[in-house]
């Protein structure tokens, strides 16, 4: 690999010996890669914060000491567990205390505790264009897709790497021939397919990542007006079916004003068309629960619920009460958290039972639920992931529907 000066220096120890140890790994990351040269970033996402065991705890503390510090803004994800509601999980005590190890010692570095799978909701968010190193499925999906500016699909112990070196290699996302689109994914809209629109839009990023795996498509038929909500449900429904790091919606996302725009025109995409029942199929594997089978929970905020998702779920609730016995968890970032505590048209969500989780998901810790009914879930991500990882029956639908659900404590239509 080419090294400029400052990865010369970096490698020296000219930065100390914590940037030193991270670039020779991301030299040899490179190498494997086969890049050609290493590129600045501007900020960095960390997702080796969640703890899953003692090898993530040794690794960012053989960076500690030495006045070790990240050389670009960084932000934290998830933890494995609410720290500020431990009660809340079925969880060991020993979890919470190797956890809160972890966030101190990434906090040592000069991390900064935003613990949120949604970073970019909160401000400033990287530019068009902007070259970062962002862990966690969803953030690199939405920061890619939405924001346009570059990540690779980074991970544990990557993240760090960057985040102490403000280098990454150039491959991947990074490069703009990576980012055409080798898939053209033609979908028939909501109305079509007679499916809530938070639903279709849960269910095509769950189509996407099936038939696109690691490949770049562009989508050809969602609504111009989508949302970044509804994008944000897309993206990351893609990225738990596939490995989705990078999709564009033409008209919608900001590198696809035109399909020529998005394609490489040496290199013809496959084309798959999708038709109205393709999507209501995978709406109905998501969700196997039957008429007048019980409900424990309704989970939400897989990603982390916006401030506008939870001004929606309130105009949804107002005037309704969960039924006894069925709890209504819903994770957000503790910024979000704080806004709609404090917000006066939040009373309905209390009202209906919403208990805020914050630090973490509920489907990566198993969250103390009342019953062993079905959970609903609006979140496709939820739903892939929690039957394997906590054990729990998931039902993918739409928002409202879970709201009725909840409200009746058993599946309605």
């Amino acid at each position: 690999m080419f090294l400029e000066a400052i990865d010369k220096a970096l490698l020296a120890g000219e930065f100390g010996p914590a940037a030193q140890r991270a670039m020779q790994l991301l030299q040899r990351y490179g190498e494997a890669l086969g890049a050609r040269r290493f590129i600045d970033i501007a900020s960095a996402h960390i997702d080796g914060c969640l703890y899953h065991g003692p090898s993530g705890l040794d690794f960012v503390r053989s960076f500690l000491g030495s006045n070790a510090r990240v050389r670009v803004p960084t932000s934290l994800n998830v933890m494995a567990i609410d720290l500020v509601h431990p009660e809340r999980f079925e969880a060991p005590a020993a979890l919470a205390d190797d956890q809160r190890a972890l966030l101190d010692a990434y906090l040592e570095l000069g991390c900064a505790p935003t613990l949120t799978c949604a970073p970019y909701q909160r401000l400033p968010r990287p530019a068009f264009g902007e070259h970062v190193a962002w862990a966690e499925s969803n953030a690199t999906v939405f920061v890619n897709s939405c924001l346009g500016a570059r990540t690779d699909r980074y991970g544990d112990f990557t993240d760090l790497c960057a985040a102490l070196t403000g280098r990454v290699p150039e491959a991947g996302l990074h490069r703009a021939e990576n980012r055409r689109a080798r898939l053209v994914l033609r979908v028939p809209g909501p109305d079509a397919c007679v499916m809530d629109r938070d639903l279709w839009f849960a269910c095509l990023g769950y189509a996407l990542g099936e038939i696109a795996r690691d490949r770049v498509a562009v989508i050809v038929g969602a609504p111009r007006d989508a949302t970044e909500d509804e994008l944000k449900a897309l993206g990351a429904a893609a990225a738990s079916s596939g490995s989705v790091a990078l999709f564009h919606v033409l008209g919608v996302t900001p590198e696809a004003p035109r399909l020529e725009a998005v394609l490489d025109p040496a290199a013809p995409p496959r084309e798959v068309a999708l038709a109205p029942g393709d999507l209501t199929r995978i709406a109905g594997r998501l969700c196997r629960a039957a008429e007048g089978e019980p409900v424990a929970a309704f989970c939400a905020g897989t990603p982390h619920f916006s401030l506008n998702e939870f001004r929606r779920l309130a105009a949804v609730v107002t005037g309704r009460r969960a039924a006894d016995g069925v709890d209504i968890l819903v994770s957000t970032s503790r910024a979000i958290a704080g806004q709609v505590e404090a917000a006066p048209w939040a009373g309905p969500l209390w009202s209906f039972g919403v208990r805020l989780v914050v630090d973490t998901c509920t489907y990566l810790t198993p969250p103390a639920l009342a019953g062993d009914g079905w959970v609903v879930t609006p979140s496709g991500k939820w739903a892939h992931y929690a039957p394997g990882t906590i054990g729990r029956r998931a039902a993918l639908m739409s928002l409202e529907r879970c709201v009725r659900c909840a409200e009746q404590g058993r599946i309605v239509p």
